[in-house]
């Protein structure tokens, strides 16, 4: 990505204008893409792929090698005539094509899946048994998971009985026979998905659009990822976790917040070569040309809770591998294009080690203007950026730019119109200032939510952290994302140099 100004578009795939209840890869998400080739835009960011939980957060997912069967395109499966329109037509999937109703969205899209699969005649797809054979890494295990999961009622691997929750080979012999075609379901529901999702992808490529994938740092507890591994993991002997993941009381929250995610045992990653993760990212570049590694300082010190407590207010730091990890990705994998989630508060080592990896990290403008700061020492400032970062208005944990500059305080909007010199404009008028402040500045990225160009409020919002039930539900809709829009989000890209 170095020396080479470009602009790009943060969207997720759940976003997308679509008829069956999400957006996925249907006609509309190749649409996107030549949408976003009129506009001028050389990126897609989109958020993480997996199967997504309790919650609906595709940061707590149950695989973190899977894809989400929501993604799957119906309309293609209805080509392939293992599906019926009449079929997917009969199904609730809500009536608000502004929304994703996961609830209906859970109940529907399964049978339908279910229903394609037994036609399929998959077993005798030599396309098929090609896909198991390259992931059997970790195809196996998940698909055996979500089986074993559906005969235990959805309820969490560390309720399970005692022999399959500790994988005795007993139980596991015994699983895989008595599941074998709810097995093979999981595995077609995967295959079908990382088939549409390479032909999505190579289109984008093909139209000069490259992806921008998303990879938390943590996996869930609940995920095949630690079942089927524990031992890099913070796990006592019965698999249940000793530490768990969060962040400590700070100016958002006065109990810090408790993620609940189970800690990585970096030493055993570190005696096996890292094996694990260099695994993992060489799976992500499969599926994206840009990765973004979210909160990045946990490589460099991360935040430890007691198993149990309700809050995060009794955690402490611990050293995370540092270098040592992206080093080793690095030898095994070549030199590859990540972006430094880097946002928060940072210290002293993680600049460092954002330094030394060399990737490009993050700048918010909604960050910029915090009245708590004196002068003009933010790094959120354009005029303190260096070339080798990626600057956003706001990502999809922020308010949108429209409800963001009118909930901020007086003096922080004073502040805006100071450093736009900007007095007298409205504020949808200063709110697009805003995104010409990022696109013009000298970060070689500039990726922008679509809602920020729609000048949309908070309904659009995808997540508030720390809150449940109304997150990750927007939708675009079809004709929102105007041919007048495109030409004019062309100019910005023409006029700052990134088309």
């Amino acid at each position: 990505m170095a020396n080479k100004r470009a602009c790009g578009v943060l969207l997720p795939v759940s976003s997308l204008p679509s008829k069956y209840g999400i957006g996925c890869f249907s006609k509309s998400a190749y649409d996107f893409v030549d949408m976003l080739k009129a506009s001028g835009q050389s990126y897609w960011q989109i958020l993480p792929l997996g199967p997504t939980s309790y919650g609906d957060s595709p940061y707590q997912s149950f695989s973190t090698f899977a894809g989400n069967p929501y993604f799957i395109s119906l309309e293609d499966l209805i080509s392939e005539g293992v599906l019926k329109k009449k079929e997917c037509d009969s199904v609730d999937f809500g009536s608000d094509p502004s929304d994703v109703d996961y609830a209906k969205l859970y109940e529907g899209r399964k049978k339908l899946l279910r229903l394609a699969y037994e036609r399929s005649q998959i077993a005798n797809h030599p396309e098929f048994e090609k896909f198991q054979q390259q992931n059997s890494s970790w195809l196996e295990d998940y698909a055996l998971f979500m089986a074993v999961k559906d005969r235990f009622e959805g309820v969490p691997w560390s309720e399970w009985a005692e022999d399959i929750r500790l994988r005795w080979q007993n139980a596991l012999d015994y699983y895989r026979r008595e599941l074998y075609f709810d097995i093979e379901f999981y595995k077609y529901v995967q295959f079908k998905f990382y088939e549409q999702w390479g032909k999505l992808k190579s289109y984008a490529n093909e139209n000069g659009i490259r992806i921008i994938g998303d990879i938390p740092i943590y996996v869930a507890m609940d995920s095949a990822d630690t079942w089927a591994n524990p031992w890099l993991f913070k796990l006592d002997q019965d698999n249940k976790p000793t530490q768990v993941a969060g962040c400590p009381p700070d100016g958002f929250s006065a109990t810090g917040q408790l993620w609940g995610n189970p800690l990585y045992n970096w030493e055993v990653h570190r005696q096996s070569g890292f094996d694990w993760w260099v695994r993992r990212i060489a799976h992500c570049f499969d599926m994206y040309d840009v990765v973004r590694i979210d909160h990045f300082r946990g490589f460099d010190e991360y935040y430890a809770i007691p198993y149990g407590d309700e809050t995060a207010e009794n955690g402490w730091w611990e050293k995370g591998p540092g270098m040592d990890l992206f080093r080793t990705i690095s030898y095994r994998l070549g030199n590859k294009d990540i972006i430094a989630e880097d946002l928060g508060y940072m210290t002293d080592s993680v600049v460092q080690l954002v330094r030394d990896s060399g990737y490009p990290n993050m700048k918010v403008l909604e960050f910029a203007f915090d009245e708590r700061d004196t002068g003009n020492a933010s790094d959120y400032l354009p005029h303190n950026y260096p070339r080798n970062c990626v600057v956003y208005t706001g990502t999809h944990d922020n308010e949108t730019l429209v409800s963001w500059f009118k909930n901020i305080t007086a003096a922080e909007r004073k502040m805006v119109r100071e450093y736009l010199n900007n007095f007298h404009d409205t504020d949808d008028v200063v709110c697009q200032d805003m995104i010409c402040l990022a696109m013009r500045s000298v970060a070689d990225l500039c990726i922008i939510p679509l809602q920020d160009y729609l000048g949309l409020d908070n309904s659009a919002r995808i997540n508030q952290p720390s809150t449940t039930g109304t997150n990750w539900r927007w939708r675009l809709k079809k004709g929102q994302f105007s041919r007048k829009l495109q030409k004019r989000m062309l100019e910005l890209a023409v006029r700052y140099g990134r088309v």
